[in-house]
């Protein structure tokens, strides 16, 4: 926590953060997020949510999911995280992200990162799945999917890890509550 001095009065401003998930489609990284995002407003938390589905309706509407255009994808996002986070916003960032080398990058890149891997089997992911994509990309229509097609290298040593598919949605929520509160960050 920074104390600054604005017009005359010393204020207290919680550092900013990035917590960034990341899994399977499908895994609960969204569900988690929102969860978190509404704790952390009713205590007064500065915070935003960047979410896979939003941002690649808006911010990254013109890239596909070739490996390239993915981490195209996250260099924008994390451009939009680091601006967020050094200016004492916590970021919630819901994405994929399969790739290891490019979630140690953004680790770099912003203020406070913490990795949160949400863990699903495959299975469940697929059984989860409203929107077909698990169907869709096991036939062929959706090249590169990842868990499918295209690998997902999971975390090796993350902040937080959560299984969703052996934890009730609950119990992976006061993890990443604790962590947050452990570090003075909620």
């Amino acid at each position: 926590m920074t104390t600054l001095r604005h017009h005359g009065k010393m204020t207290n401003e919680k550092d900013g953060f990035v917590l960034w998930f990341t899994g399977l489609s499908g895994a609960g990284k969204t569900a988690l997020a929102k969860l978190i995002e509404e704790e952390l407003k009713t205590r007064g938390v500065r915070v935003e949510r960047l979410d896979g589905d939003v941002v690649r309706k808006s911010l990254t509407a013109d890239l596909g999911f070739s490996k390239e255009d993915r981490d195209k994808n996250i260099q924008r996002v994390t451009f939009v995280a680091k601006l967020l986070s050094r200016n004492g916003v916590g970021v919630l960032a819901s994405f994929i992200s399969p790739y290891r080398a490019t979630r140690d990058w953004v680790r770099t890149e912003v203020t406070n990162f913490i990795e949160v891997f949400v863990d699903c089997t495959l299975e469940e992911c697929m059984r989860r799945d409203v929107k077909g994509l698990y169907v869709k990309a096991l036939a062929g229509e959706i090249p590169e999917f990842t868990g499918v097609s295209d690998p997902y290298e999971a975390p090796l040593t993350p902040e937080i890890a959560v299984n969703t598919a052996e934890e009730a949605i609950e119990e992976s929520f006061a993890k990443i509550m604790g962590y947050l509160e452990k570090k003075g960050y909620a």
